[in-house]
């Protein structure tokens, strides 16, 4: 969803990074922040720099011309040296002396920097792309006139083409990242760069016929205020970007990756199998959990938690009366009529409003503190609903935005809620990241890189432990519903198991797709392309039922604690409080809670 991130001045390991920028001009500047509020406040706007795209994600337009080469090795040796730079500022910042809430910044800002540099050391830039992330194919959303970048301005076009003109800078730089992995046997699965090829030359991106090319959609959709004489230079000087720069350079990137680098991609699956990759998946183990689970303790919770979760199941395919075994039963909730009860998008949407309803009362119980930001359930919009995925994206700081729950219908028939519906509601929306990203987003007593920031294993940790709040909402009566929550459930539980497996090497892709299929209600398209995001994004996928089984062990351990004391809102306010945190830090903040609490 997003992506996170004392005295004296920068320092001069800094000053040395930036005059090693040869290639391109850093946009960091010199700053005297003095105390950990300044810090703070200096290092995301020094971030938000060196990242502009994040800058313009958050509706912060100052930068949106800018497109820097962020997978430069002299970009990053400058970037390194900045965050060793506020290393150095937080040395003389006196912790002992902080507020709890400071100590809080100070613990975040620290892990913070500490992860970004250690992330270096592994050489992901080897990697500058996969199929399933990277500027390239982020760009196009940016550049269709319905993302994040905005146009309602000559201004806003112009800002544009200036971007559109330097991404072949960056592509060309992602060339030569990747040969330098072939070099130094750091490369992807031949299985995986069979995915990018295509995506390099779809039809969307590299057509010249302006109704099919998505860069053409800002010149497309003029604002009305706009005169002849706009559209018509601003239609010349797209054409002739697009035409020149754009579409040669995914043309040029597709080619060699087919030509010159998947002769070179591995035949293996895991990280296991590349140099010091042992060590590289540890580091994204850590990484994405924000913990120091190693990856066989994390094995072994997935596979306890599989098994939990097909005894449930299996109390479910009883209820229902079906006389098969699990991975039958499993298959079989893919095609029953009674999982499909819906015929129109109207009772789709009205059902999840049904949900709202009934939970709201309880909310009350649950919940001091709930956001100022409204919420919308909404039907995904035609141009993208084939495609797209039930989602939740985050209003505006300002309130002027709602946030919106998006549900894809494109035959309501067929939506199963096996798939999960009620646990879904409660994950993407109510309480789950609508509560979360809406009170952390207006908390203002934040520092920004607060505010905005995200890690994943407590943000999607905080959404899927949402899902478990079903029971005491009055949810899952329905057997039906039952199973969709227990899908979800063991969707992350699997994680743990396949993707572990697959980069200790103990599991290779086809016994991961088998194993997927043998839990988890999908056809096998949708199993392999699971599977492959674990193969391409390693250790991702591992946030979530981390985070969830953390959050849950703290309320276990409070209540038990504290008994007469504990209080569930009070509780859930504390954890949602200061908005994202790595676990470890989370911890701490709670303990600290508790006493207050006796």
């Amino acid at each position: 969803m997003k992506n996170i991130i004392l005295k004296g001045i920068l320092g001069l390991s800094v000053m040395m990074g930036l005059n090693s920028c040869k290639k391109y001009d850093s946009p960091l500047t010199k700053v005297t922040p003095s105390n950990l509020d300044s810090i703070a406040s200096n290092y995301y706007e020094q971030y938000l720099k060196l990242y502009p795209l994040e800058a313009t994600s958050q509706g912060d337009l100052r930068y949106n011309d800018q497109l820097p080469i962020t997978i430069d090795k002299d970009f990053i040796s400058g970037e390194v040296a900045f965050y060793h730079s506020v290393q150095k500022q937080l040395e003389n910042v006196d912790y002992k002396s902080l507020s709890d809430e400071n100590k809080v910044v100070y613990d975040v800002l620290d892990y913070t920097l500490k992860d970004k540099i250690e992330a270096y050391a592994y050489h992901p830039e080897y990697i500058p792309f996969t199929q399933f992330g990277g500027l390239p194919l982020t760009f196009p959303l940016y550049g269709s006139g319905q993302g994040s970048q905005p146009f309602k301005t000559e201004k806003d076009y112009n800002d544009w083409l200036k971007r559109m003109e330097k991404f072949p800078d960056w592509m060309n730089a992602a060339t030569e990242n990747f040969r330098e992995g072939i070099s130094n046997k750091i490369v992807l699965p031949k299985k995986l760069v069979i995915k990018m090829i295509p995506q390099m030359r779809a039809e969307e991106i590299t057509s010249a016929d302006p109704g099919k090319n998505i860069f053409y959609g800002p010149v497309k959709n003029f604002p009305k205020d706009f005169t002849k004489e706009q559209k018509k230079r601003l239609s010349a000087s797209y054409k002739e970007i697009i035409t020149k720069k754009i579409i040669p350079s995914y043309t040029k990137m597709g080619d060699f990756l087919e030509k010159e680098y998947l002769p070179k991609a591995r035949d293996t699956d895991g990280y296991n199998s590349l140099p010091n990759g042992k060590e590289i998946y540890r580091y994204y183990v850590k990484s994405w959990t924000t913990t120091n689970q190693s990856p066989e303790e994390i094995n072994k919770t997935g596979q306890q938690q599989v098994a939990m979760l097909r005894a449930e199941m299996e109390k479910v395919k009883q209820q229902v009366g079906f006389s098969g075994t699990l991975e039958e039963f499993i298959s079989f909730v893919k095609t029953d009529p009674k999982a499909m009860p819906y015929t129109t998008s109207k009772e789709v949407l009205g059902a999840f409003n049904g949900i709202l309803a009934k939970i709201t009362p309880k909310l009350k119980t649950m919940f001091s503190v709930t956001p100022k930001t409204k919420f919308e359930i909404r039907q995904t919009e035609k141009f993208r609903e084939a495609s797209a995925s039930a989602e939740y994206i985050q209003g505006t700081p300002d309130g002027k935005r709602p946030g919106i729950f998006y549900v894809p219908l494109p035959d309501p028939s067929k939506f199963n809620i096996t798939s999960g519906m009620e646990s879904l509601f409660l994950h993407e929306a109510i309480p789950g990241h609508h509560y979360q990203v809406s009170l952390q987003q207006e908390n203002t007593r934040l520092p920004k890189f607060m505010r905005f920031g995200w890690f994943g294993a407590y943000g999607e940790g905080w959404a899927h432990y949402c899902e478990t709040l079903g029971p005491e909402f009055g949810l899952y009566t329905d057997p039906y519903q039952k199973m969709g929550y227990l899908s979800d459930q063991m969707l992350r539980a699997v994680r743990l198991v396949i993707d572990t497996g697959l980069h200790t090497g103990t599991m290779k892709r086809e016994e991961a797709i088998k194993y997927f299929l043998s839990n988890i209600s999908y056809d096998e398209a949708g199993a392999t392309a699971e599977v492959e995001r674990y193969m391409a994004m390693p250790g991702q996928a591992l946030g979530y039922k981390i985070g969830s089984l953390r959050i849950r062990e703290l309320r276990e351990k409070y209540q038990k604690e504290l008994g007469k004391n504990f209080s569930l809102a009070k509780f859930h306010d504390e954890v949602l409080s200061l908005g994202c945190l790595p676990l470890d830090v989370l911890s701490r903040k709670m303990e600290l809670w508790a006493k207050k609490q006796k």
